[in-house]
């Protein structure tokens, strides 16, 4: 059952995505004399008048699971069309609370990796959700144009052994059979290090070399009607405009810039912070910051509404090795 545009009659949820530091999330199981009893769930509950999503979400957490909500941050925003109710679904973050998670009202609760979930069934709406989180909270851009090819395998390599899971092929500088040889060797060792890998620009090159899937320009974005048939679609916005073109065409994320000023394009100053979270919000979809960042800015990207951050020399400084 699709996500759809909803009308005004649609529920406010607010749901929460409870986070240990070993990456797990917590589920709870809906009680009997619910609807969709037995269907796993992001705990959290209806919005009432008055609330904005953080406040019903503080409420909810502690009505239902007992504990007190320490930091919450905005993350993405889902509309589900259910048999019996239409739903908007305020999805926050949640990695600081006081108090021992537990089932007030007699529900089931489960830590689970969201990119391996093991409870069932769940309940339709969290499905892509638990795809979303599955994204790493760092998406790494290639620099073989700075770096030569071969030293930049040498330092994707150890990006690899450091946790890089996500990985951008960008290189202007190459093309044709350089090129496809080039993502070919990308594409090999990520996946011996449990990476995947995204292509820009070129959809037909990423199937050819066993890429997870294709990440699309704006220029890309404002021309398709229809997405790219791979496992992963990613765009590069710098407005509201492209953003709700990216949410039309249903990429699975986004990469918003520049947020900061960069030295790729002097003099120009950036979004900022505030205008990033104002974009950001209540996209469906998540949202990378892009633009003079650095790895030790994702609580502050997060603050903002961020997934993560998409970085280009800060993943492949020598500086890690």
């Amino acid at each position: 059952m699709p996500d759809s545009k909803l009308d005004s009659t649609a529920i406010s949820v607010a749901a929460a995505v409870i986070e240990r530091e070993d990456g797990c999330v917590l589920l709870a199981e809906r009680p009997a004399g619910k609807l969709w009893a037995g269907h796993w769930e992001f705990p959290g509950g209806k919005i009432e008048p008055g609330e904005s999503p953080a406040q019903a979400l503080r409420r909810e957490l502690q009505e239902e699971l007992g504990i007190e909500a320490d930091a919450i941050t905005p993350w993405i925003t889902r509309d589900y069309a259910y048999p019996e109710k239409n739903v908007r679904l305020y999805f926050h973050r949640v990695s600081s609370w006081h108090g021992t998670p537990h089932g007030r009202e007699g529900q089931r609760l489960a830590w689970q990796r969201p990119e391996a979930a093991t409870v069932a069934p769940l309940l339709p709406a969290n499905e892509p959700i638990l795809r979303a989180l599955a994204l790493p909270a760092v998406y790494a851009i290639s620099a073989a144009g700075k770096l030569g090819v071969q030293e930049f395998l040498r330092r994707l390599n150890a990006a690899l052994e450091r946790g890089v899971r996500l990985i951008q092929v960008r290189e202007r500088e190459l093309s044709g059979e350089a090129l496809h040889r080039f993502v070919e060797e990308v594409v090999a060792h990520s996946h011996a290090g449990g990476a995947r890998v995204l292509v820009n620009s070129d959809a037909s090159l990423a199937r050819q070399c066993g890429a997870d899937g294709v990440h699309l320009t704006g220029k890309q974005l404002r021309a398709l009607s229809t997405r790219p048939d791979l496992p992963l679609c990613a765009a590069s916005c710098h407005d509201a405009a492209e953003l709700v073109r990216a949410a039309a065409l249903g990429v699975d994320f986004a990469v918003l810039s520049p947020v900061l000023p960069t030295t790729s394009h002097p003099g120009e100053p950036g979004i900022g912070w505030q205008h990033f979270a104002e974009l950001a919000h209540n996209q469906p979809f998540p949202v990378y910051a892009l633009g003079g960042l650095r790895a030790d800015m994702l609580s502050e990207a997060r603050r903002h509404g961020a997934h993560g951050v998409a970085l280009l020399s800060g993943v492949w400084s020598e500086a890690h090795d």
